[in-house]
């Protein structure tokens, strides 16, 4: 039986690295949200340089992606950092998602249809560490309950090889990551949302 492995001891031992070599590396980190980046930019802005990259042709309708972006960017115009932190706004194409997603509309929440969006947005992102020179690429995705660290991790990890370009591996609901994101949407006030993002995760009395 493979051993499961723990995705938050790995980042602490990266990070006490670093902390040893004195310096902070460029990290280009997907964000799906402003309350799921909150702990996720809290803890990693004392180790690297943050560009915060907002992919998400997932979200559904228009007006509640555009609420996200602008909450995104308020949070991080407030939030005290080490070192700095900087937004970079991907494309918001819809289609695109629903291209990705065609023939698994009717999968459940956390299945299929979540891997192939995991995937879509993490590509674009290590395409934009690419441009951007980023030293790292990683995702806050994992900081829900909901979603799957290990799934993400391993398309992470499959995409860094095929870009060549560094994972940084998490699990940020770990050490209270999750529990800390809600009290600090609860501090700044965040809107948060209560679904997801596509219409598939939409509550049924909302569909």
């Amino acid at each position: 039986m493979e051993k499961q492995r723990n995705y938050q001891r790995e980042l602490d031992g990266l990070l006490a690295e670093l902390q040893k070599e004195n310096r902070a590396p460029a990290l280009l980190l997907h964000s799906c949200c402003a309350p799921c980046s909150s702990y996720v930019l809290e803890y990693l802005s004392n180790y690297f340089r943050i560009t915060v990259f907002y992919y998400n042709p997932n979200i559904d309708p228009p007006e509640e992606y555009r609420k996200r972006a602008a909450e995104q960017q308020n949070f991080i115009a407030r939030l005290p950092v080490k070192y700095p932190v900087r937004f970079l706004e991907g494309e918001y194409v819809p289609q695109d998602y629903y291209a990705a997603v065609k023939g698994l509309e009717q999968e459940p929440e956390g299945g299929a249809r979540c891997r192939k969006c995991f995937r879509l947005r993490l590509e674009k992102t290590a395409a934009a560490a690419v441009r951007e020179q980023a030293d790292y690429f990683a995702t806050t995705l994992t900081i829900s309950p909901l979603k799957n660290a290990r799934a993400i991790n391993e398309i992470g990890e499959a995409l860094a090889e095929e870009y060549h370009l560094l994972w940084l591996p998490s699990d940020f609901k770990k050490k209270e990551g999750f529990k800390r994101s809600g009290e600090l949407s609860r501090q700044y006030g965040l809107y948060r949302q209560n679904y997801c993002g596509c219409r598939f995760s939409l509550p049924q009395e909302r569909i």
